[in-house]
């Protein structure tokens, strides 16, 4: 079983900057890959940006250039970094860990005002 816990979120202006923390219980060095989802108001769930044990990162076209995800195995604590932000990032924001299962947090709300 793998906990995560999601903090970060808030209320931003447009052209603001957050940054999303994912605490896992166990150490993150042998999980998979770990990835940030969202999901808007009536809208399904989409992948942000993933990365994987190897530090390879994936992210959606949608926010390349403007997102970078990173990992702290000391701290077992995966970060999305959130600048340029745009009305259309609003969304809840979902931790995800591919560890022989599929695993995910609570979620934190993003809101981007314009």
């Amino acid at each position: 079983q793998v906990q995560l816990v999601e903090s970060g979120g808030g209320l931003v202006q447009a052209g603001g900057s957050l940054r999303l923390s994912c605490a896992a219980s166990v150490s993150i060095s042998s999980i998979n890959e770990m990835g940030w989802y969202r999901q808007a108001p009536g809208k399904q769930r989409e992948l942000v940006a993933t990365i994987n044990s190897r530090g390879n990162t994936n992210y959606a076209d949608s926010v390349k250039g403007r997102f970078t995800i990173s990992r702290d195995n000391a701290k077992n604590t995966v970060y999305l970094q959130m600048d340029s932000l745009k009305p259309e990032d609003t969304a809840d924001y979902y931790c995800r860990a591919r560890f022989l299962l599929i695993f995910w947090g609570q979620g934190t709300q993003v809101t981007v005002s314009s």
